[in-house]
């Protein structure tokens, strides 16, 4: 994943809490430094004193951390000095374009709707991830929510339809977004009261293409380009995907090395398996990125390596470039999205 030449982007980047190290993080920023985008990392200046050294990033010092032990709400408030608080202050102040961390998921969340808040009338951001499906040609599906809102109501769902659809528009190419809601049966009226509720909202509207209901089985063969659903379905189907494609490829590795002949096979499929591996790698995707504030926030993956880092940045850098945030809400506005309930 390259990031395109275009307008100069300055990004934000928490300088703290990635779980392969500090090394990663700078090795990531490296990368994304060589594209041309300029950085602003917070953290500690002695650690990051390579970093400094580059033309376009400045290493700004934050000494306290939010960790995962801590209750986000709480420990934003309370720590001013952290470096998640401190580089989405750095946003909305408007010394950066946009906000990157691989830190605690809930630590971001919350730190970025304080410093940048929500765009007017919309009541909740969603998580939107892009979930790499093997041999498909073209962009990848966008789920939300991974994990923003336990719950949403019918009104939430399809504020989450429009961001996802604005979202593909802008940052992936996609021209009309196929845009579906996860449920167990592709009736209008199988699921929960709000996935049934939303499922008239939006079968109603014009300005979506709305194509119905898809199932958890669906999520990986193209059927949408958009699929929405509340955070507590989403991270449950996100980790079930995640952990079934680890035994996946550990029960191939463990049958590859049975016997002789196995062995034999498994060699020939080296190549076709490693490009595979490499096509469900989380670090291609770089992250999931906030929908529904004013400004752009990417959370990396917890286990990012330096590539998923330095694509979180670029990620981060392109919905900037696209406009995603402008063209979200004029989307929402037009289609009457953000009436209905108050935030």
């Amino acid at each position: 994943m390259t990031e395109p030449a275009g307008a100069a982007v300055t990004v934000a980047l928490d300088g703290r809490g990635v779980e392969r190290g500090t090394a990663t993080l700078i090795a990531g920023a490296r990368k994304a430094a060589a594209d041309g985008i300029a950085l602003r990392v917070f953290g500690d200046p002695g650690a990051l004193a390579e970093l400094a050294e580059l033309p376009n990033v400045e290493v700004i010092e934050a000494p306290d951390e939010i960790t995962n032990d801590e209750e986000p709400v709480a420990a934003v408030r309370r720590k001013a000095d952290a470096s998640i608080v401190r580089a989405a202050a750095d946003v909305a102040e408007g010394n950066a374009d946009a906000l990157v961390s691989a830190g605690p998921t809930g630590a971001t969340m919350t730190a970025g709707l304080f410093a940048l808040r929500r765009i007017s009338g919309v009541r909740r951001p969603a998580l939107a991830l892009q979930l790499s499906v093997p041999n498909r040609d073209g962009p990848p599906t966008v789920l939300l929510d991974v994990g923003a809102n336990a719950e949403a109501r019918p009104h939430d769902l399809v504020q989450f339809a429009f961001m996802g659809a604005a979202f593909s528009r802008a940052v992936l190419g996609v021209d009309e977004p196929r845009v579906a809601l996860l449920s167990v049966g592709e009736e209008s009226t199988k699921g929960t009261q709000s996935v049934v509720e939303a499922h008239a909202e939006l079968a109603g509207t014009g300005h979506l293409n709305f194509v119905g209901n898809v199932e958890g089985r669906d999520l990986l063969t193209g059927a949408a380009d958009v699929v929405v659903t509340d955070g507590f379905t989403g991270n449950v189907t996100l980790k079930t995907l995640e952990g079934t494609a680890k035994a996946v490829a550990t029960a191939v590795g463990e049958a590859a090395r049975s016997n002789p002949m196995a062995m034999l096979g498994g060699l020939l499929l080296r190549p076709a398996l490693g490009g595979l591996r490499r096509q469900m790698n989380p670090d291609n995707t770089g992250g999931a990125i906030l929908l529904g504030l004013r400004g752009v926030t990417v959370v990396g993956h917890g286990s990012s390596g330096a590539d998923g880092i330095a694509n979180a940045v670029r990620l981060a850098a392109r919905a900037v470039r696209e406009r995603a945030v402008e063209r979200t809400a004029a989307l929402l506005e037009e289609a009457g999205a953000m009436r209905g309930e108050p935030t």
